[in-house]
């Protein structure tokens, strides 16, 4: 794993310097736009509503647009001006019972691995979280904004876990709820009963993602019986980001055929037209390619015993 993160645990007057690693990855068939004739990607380019030209990344910064409709153009160096109090920290702000932190509130998990020389407190740390059943409350600033996020055990690591600020969490302000139901014991006793049928100690590899197992098979049955489409490589895209030519040798091909065409007198390619010839297509004017991914709700089910 790649550290995302590093800086340290302050508490008191210990201080535990760590990496911070994502602890979680989403697995996903990538299905990408196409048409539907011949197969081609489907590209998208960044252009500006006002001038229409098309816009490298380098010249693309974040704008606030206010109520009357001026825009607020903010640079990289005016956010780089902002203050972080937690750049390099996280500051553990108190210490609270774990069932006080609600759920809902739970976003992003990390782990949290010491340095070499903070072995030592990293355990006194975890052992203390671990016997008084406490987590950390915690804030700490990451990929340029401060989060307020919680410290706790899993296993024999520390996690740091991103809490969602309390006006991010929306109420549910249904009115069928304030509704006076009444519930007969037979019914309640019934539902227990059911509970009670199907109660199981939760083991995650009792389940399945059957609709991405489902999409894999119809893909291999297509690649298997040859109904794939044989797409050709576009002309005029193979610059990647910044320019960054992908192919060099395909590009000297066609530098070589120009020059050929110019000297008998025949039309030249526009410039910026070499075939990359890499089996790939990469991005335009520095933007990721589409990409359609599967249905985030999972079909899960129990695996047969």
């Amino acid at each position: 794993m790649r550290a995302i993160w590093k800086g340290a645990v302050a508490f008191g007057l210990v201080n535990v310097p760590v990496k911070v690693y994502a602890a979680t990855d989403e697995h996903q068939v990538p299905l990408h736009q196409v048409h539907r004739d011949d197969g081609g990607r489907i590209r998208y380019r960044k252009t500006c509503s006002v001038c229409g030209e098309e816009i490298s990344t380098d010249d693309i910064v974040k704008g606030y647009q206010t109520d009357d409709g001026r825009m607020v153009v903010l640079t990289d160096e005016d956010l780089d001006e902002l203050p972080l109090a937690t750049e390099r920290e996280i500051a553990v702000e108190e210490f609270v019972p774990a069932e006080q932190v609600d759920p809902i509130m739970l976003a992003r998990t990390y782990y949290l691995e010491p340095e070499k020389t903070a072995a030592k407190p990293y355990a006194l740390l975890r052992e203390a979280l671990s016997t008084t059943d406490r987590m950390a409350v915690v804030k700490v600033a990451l990929r340029q904004r401060e989060t307020m996020a919680v410290l706790r055990v899993r296993g024999n690591v520390i996690c740091l876990q991103t809490l969602l600020w309390p006006d991010e969490v929306r109420e549910a302000d249904f009115p069928i709820l304030d509704a006076d139901v009444q519930v007969r014991p037979q019914e309640a006793k019934m539902a227990a009963s059911l509970v009670e049928s199907l109660a199981s100690d939760f083991d995650p590899s009792d389940f399945e993602d059957s609709y991405q197992a489902a999409l894999e098979a119809l893909i291999e049955a297509k690649v298997t019986s040859g109904r794939t489409v044989s797409v050709p490589s576009v002309a005029g895209e193979e610059r990647a980001e910044g320019g960054e030519v992908v192919d060099l040798l395909s590009a000297l091909q066609r530098s070589v055929e120009r020059a050929r065409d110019a000297r008998s007198g025949k039309g030249g390619e526009p410039a910026g037209a070499a075939d990359t010839g890499t089996g790939r297509s990469p991005a335009t004017a520095g933007e990721p390619e589409p990409a359609e991914s599967a249905p985030a709700k999972k079909a899960s089910r129990r695996r047969a015993s």
